[in-house]
């Protein structure tokens, strides 16, 4: 007769979890993708605006708060600075004469259209013409920002591939440090040609190379460091659960090409939190704006780096105490 296989305890119960815990998974991942874009839209885009207060008193009563964030300014120069700061993602000025407004296409390409539109019911609603002038444009080389665009998902490959392939050519305790240098010293290599591609030789995007090229060896250096902390601490379970957290959530709610101020408030907040978010705001805001509000989106990636090692460090920690506990073991056998 052939022997019955009985099953280990607390098999089923793990199959049920592990089932579950995908099914769950895979359903946050399509919410990811198709909420935020059935949503999409301005969402408390913040605005600038100056004119008289009679204007501004019914701009702030007529426009929809939900997708709005007025902000009052006292001349036409403070409101031209604060969209070449990224401190609003347009403007509009309201003159006896005309109504001008401000965009800043490569900052926000999707709130672009929508403010240069409120601009012209303005302009109607007071009789005037309306003038829109993009103060920060895309390149004449790349006018739509496809550069730009296609730039966020090498970068999250660079993460990815980096932390496998390293995983698979040093295994185990032993390699742990080789592993996380070596995606330390990718994200050198790789982001410093990345951004040369993008600057020199597709011209589409423009700033200083150096202040570029660190921002995207940060944003690589965050997403990898993460992968291979994960995967030394909780194993492929925790290298799956990072790719997934980086390819299928960070990917469609980083804003890359809309600009985060699209996305709903909650989507567009955990985006810009996440690596690929935070990576795409940087390279956005050195390549354009002169790095102009990189304070954040540097914190952020560089929280993920700190976190990435930190993992890896507690791992090391937990695979040394396991290296110096089996030769304590052997000999205690042997003179047992």
């Amino acid at each position: 007769m052939m022997p019955r296989h009985s099953t280990p305890p607390g098999t089923k119960r793990k199959l049920v979890l592990v089932v579950l815990g995908l099914a769950a998974l895979i359903t946050t991942m399509l919410c990811a993708f198709a909420l935020p874009s059935l949503n999409s839209g301005p969402h408390r885009v913040p605005i600038g605006i100056t004119g008289a207060p009679s204007t501004v008193g019914d701009l702030r009563e007529n426009v929809d708060e939900d997708a709005w964030d007025i902000r009052v300014y006292e001349t036409p120069a403070d409101v031209r600075s604060a969209v070449e700061g990224r401190d609003v993602a347009g403007g509009i000025v309201v003159t006896e004469q005309s109504v001008e407004v401000y965009t800043a296409t490569a900052g926000a390409p999707s709130a672009t259209s929508a403010v240069a539109a409120l601009g012209e019911t303005v302009a109607s609603q007071h009789t005037k013409q309306a003038s829109v002038h993009d103060l920060v444009p895309f390149t004449e080389d790349d006018p739509r920002g496809t550069g730009l665009t296609s730039a966020l998902m090498p970068m999250i490959f660079g993460g990815i591939f980096p932390a496998l392939i390293l995983s698979s050519f040093f295994p185990g305790h032993r390699g742990l440090r080789t592993r996380i240098a070596g995606a330390l010293l990718f994200s050198v290599v790789a982001g410093a040609a990345v951004v040369a591609v993008l600057q020199f030789a597709t011209h589409s995007i423009g700033g200083s190379y150096g202040m570029t090229a660190l921002g995207v060896i940060l944003g690589m250096a965050a997403m990898s460091t993460t992968l291979l902390g994960l995967q030394a601490r909780f194993g492929m379970a925790g290298f799956a659960f990072g790719s997934a957290l980086m390819m299928l959530l960070g990917n469609p709610l980083s804003g890359i090409a809309t600009g985060p101020h699209w996305l709903p408030d909650g989507w567009a907040m955990l985006g810009q939190l996440l690596p690929p978010g935070a990576a795409g705001s940087l390279l956005r805001t050195n390549g354009f704006f002169d790095s102009a509000g990189a304070g954040l989106p540097t914190l952020t990636l560089a929280a993920w780096v700190a976190f990435g090692i930190a993992l890896a460090f507690l791992a090391d920690r937990r695979g040394r105490r396991s290296a110096s506990f089996q030769p304590e073991t052997a000999t205690a056998a042997a003179t047992a």
